[in-house]
């Protein structure tokens, strides 16, 4: 499997994106790899018109080393735009996000930090799906919360004011939850605080699954649960992202966490996929590589630890 390459594509785009937004050093594309991958799978979709390039006879210039510090890593708003891109937009259950009356509870860093990534997602959750009156209320959530962790920076009271105005806009509720939720991390990585950086992205990528899980129903070959197998690779980026602030015992705590749920990941089986041949007539394929294959009682086994994860950070049953 060419994961090497489609990486060095990745970076491209993040440094791309970097000139364009100019944004924290930590950046949020673990969507690219996935969809790479899937490209060089093949699938069950078949190739466009468009010519496919044959790597193993192109020359392609590739960016320079990056430092080790880079990872892989999503924003929630990731897997939510994808749910809703196939089919969930006109979602608006609510019953399983974390309420803000539960901010009260989290009195310790451990327990503040992931949180502000789990409510940052529910936020991320409430824009993308239209639900405005509820984006407010989890923003005043991640307000307060973002406070207690050092980034009062980042999310400025002007920024409800752009909420409140954009209510019947969810493209503009979802560019302003981004920009909150990027400036978050950027609060966090000029001050140097790296294991709370660590933790909310911890809290913010599993409070995506939890709700992946809450609006997808296990069917072969199903989009969206062909996308949760992918979180594989995904999971296995966010482990290293942690073990490089393993000095934390709170860290430590959640990459143990991680590590169980890998294994129950690492019950996914792969196939073999045949290479095919584009539409022009010149001879020109796509690779073959290999494919991720999960049955429902792996589905049931990594939604369940998935859950109990979760329900842990957020004290919740």
């Amino acid at each position: 499997m060419r994961f090497k390459l489609f990486e060095n594509a990745a970076i491209i785009s993040r440094n791309l994106k970097k000139q364009q937004m100019k944004k924290s050093t930590l950046f949020f594309l673990s969507a690219l790899t996935v969809l790479s991958l899937n490209s060089c799978s093949g699938g069950d979709e078949k190739a466009e018109d468009s010519e496919v390039i044959d790597t193993a006879n192109t020359q392609v210039a590739l960016p320079e080393p990056v430092s080790e510090t880079f990872f892989q890593v999503p924003s929630p708003g990731e897997m939510l735009t994808f749910i809703k891109m196939v089919g969930g937009k006109n979602n608006k259950n609510i019953s399983f996000l974390n309420p803000p009356s539960n901010e009260k509870n989290y009195t310790d860093s451990k327990t503040k930090s992931l949180n502000f990534g789990i409510y940052s997602c529910d936020l991320s959750y409430c824009s993308i799906f239209e639900i405005g009156s509820e984006s407010l209320k989890y923003f005043k959530t991640v307000k307060i919360m973002g406070d207690q962790i050092g980034v009062s920076t980042a999310i400025r009271p002007e920024i409800l004011k752009r909420l409140e105005s954009n209510i019947g806009s969810p493209d503009s509720l979802a560019v302003i939850t981004d920009d909150v939720y990027f400036s978050s991390f950027e609060a966090l990585e000029e001050s140097k605080q790296g294991p709370t950086l660590a933790l909310v992205v911890a809290g913010g990528w599993l409070e995506s699954l939890y709700i992946a899980i809450n609006l997808a129903k296990y069917e072969e070959k199903s989009p969206v649960i062909e996308r949760l197998a992918d979180q594989k690779y995904t999971l296995d980026n966010m482990i290293e992202f942690l073990k490089k602030h393993g000095s934390d015992k709170g860290v430590e705590s959640v990459r143990a966490d991680f590590e169980s749920l890998a294994l129950e990941f690492n019950k996914i089986t792969e196939k073999d996929v045949a290479p095919m041949k584009s539409k022009g007539g010149k001879g020109i394929t796509l690779g073959g590589g290999k494919q991720l294959v999960i049955n429902e009682q792996t589905y049931t086994d990594i939604t369940n630890k998935i859950k109990a994860i979760r329900n842990s950070y957020t004290l919740t049953n």
